[in-house]
């Protein structure tokens, strides 16, 4: 047999093989897409671990925190009729039901998701919430006395924070959730009132969460509204900060509390693994994982009963804080109203 012959029959027998492997197994080898909107340096371990034990690869689509979780959003419903992605890793539930109803998602009930209580999970089984973090109140310990600190977020449109509070830009990421949880369990009206008292009290508004704590924690501003990972970063670096569980001790049917906020993870529609999917889902919602994020730098609170992992000190408060008494569907279902609202208020776009 020539040369030629030979190196024909190779390419041949090559060519056979190929057609017969899935498509997802690329040059590359194995892989699974992740859009994921948790912050980057607390999700990389946890992806890299389940890489390590399955073989597969991760290829993850982070967003940006100036436009937290707008962008995978609208990756997503634009990549709907041909996805690209497998798995998304939300970090903020209502985008994760507009998502739901939009149709990007698809049913799947991992065995991990189990022992979760079922107000944590999607009723058609297209999503599993874990690993929540809470909106609290960042506070620079050199210009507030413990005396003066607030404790209910109502508090925060007193005069004497006038120009002293900072906040996120309220179109993205939690600070939008956080908006649109109060005109469902408020009602428009009285969150329509707060916000405009928000803006006559000169509230500082910043690119996003961790601008606020970090922001709070070099003294630019004396309070900031934020959420416990981006708080508890400033206190690992030693800023003169404490946090504030708002409204932690509310009276039952007050309408206040602490608002916890979950991730949440999802199976795309018709993705391109969803072998693939379903394994990464199965280890995100595993208790080893919420032990991870329980007990790594984000502090992230479990959802799952069967996990007891050690919080520190400082969030020891998150255990017995009353919990804001929002429907996260109706939230939903406010949210057009309170963007809208929030734009023209804020002059934002």
């Amino acid at each position: 047999m020539t040369r030629h012959r030979t190196r024909a029959l190779i390419l041949g027998v090559v060519i056979v093989v190929l057609i017969g492997v899935p498509l997802i197994f690329t040059w590359g080898g194995p892989r699974v897409v992740v859009y994921c909107a948790h912050d980057r340096k607390f999700a990389e371990p946890i992806l890299a671990e389940f890489t390590k034990r399955t073989g597969l690869r991760v290829d993850k689509r982070y967003d940006t925190e100036a436009n937290k979780s707008v962008g995978l959003y609208d990756d997503l419903v634009r990549e709907a009729s041909r996805p690209r992605c497998d798995v998304h890793w939300n970090n903020e539930i209502l985008a994760t039901i507009r998502l739901e109803r939009q149709g990007v998602y698809a049913p799947y009930q991992s065995p991990s998701a189990l022992p979760y209580p079922a107000q944590f999970k999607a009723a058609d089984h297209t999503w599993t919430a874990f690993a929540a973090r809470a909106r609290v109140l960042v506070v620079n310990t050199t210009t507030v006395s413990p005396e003066q600190t607030p404790t209910s977020l109502r508090d925060l449109v007193k005069p004497e924070w006038k120009g002293r509070l900072a906040m996120a830009k309220p179109l993205f990421g939690t600070t939008a959730t956080h908006a649109a949880c109060l005109f469902q369990a408020w009602g428009p009206d009285q969150a329509r009132t707060f916000f405009e008292r928000l803006r006559a009290n000169d509230v500082q508004i910043v690119a996003g969460n961790k601008q606020v704590a970090a922001g709070v924690g070099v003294g630019q501003f004396d309070l900031g509204l934020t959420d416990t990972d981006d708080a508890l970063a400033e206190i690992d670096q030693g800023r003169p900060v404490t946090m504030i569980f708002l409204d932690a001790d509310a009276a039952a049917g007050s309408g206040q509390g602490t608002l916890f906020i979950p991730n949440t993870v999802a199976f795309i529609k018709d993705c391109p693994n969803p072998d693939g999917a379903k394994k990464l889902i199965d280890y995100l919602l595993s208790p080893e994982v919420e032990a991870m994020l329980a007990e790594g730098q984000s502090r992230q609170i479990p959802l799952n009963p069967q996990v007891k992992a050690e919080l520190p000190a400082v969030m020891q408060p998150a255990r017995t804080a009353r919990a804001f008494p929002v429907d996260f569907a109706k939230a939903t279902d406010a949210w057009d109203e309170s963007q809208t609202f929030l734009k023209d208020t804020f002059g934002l776009r």
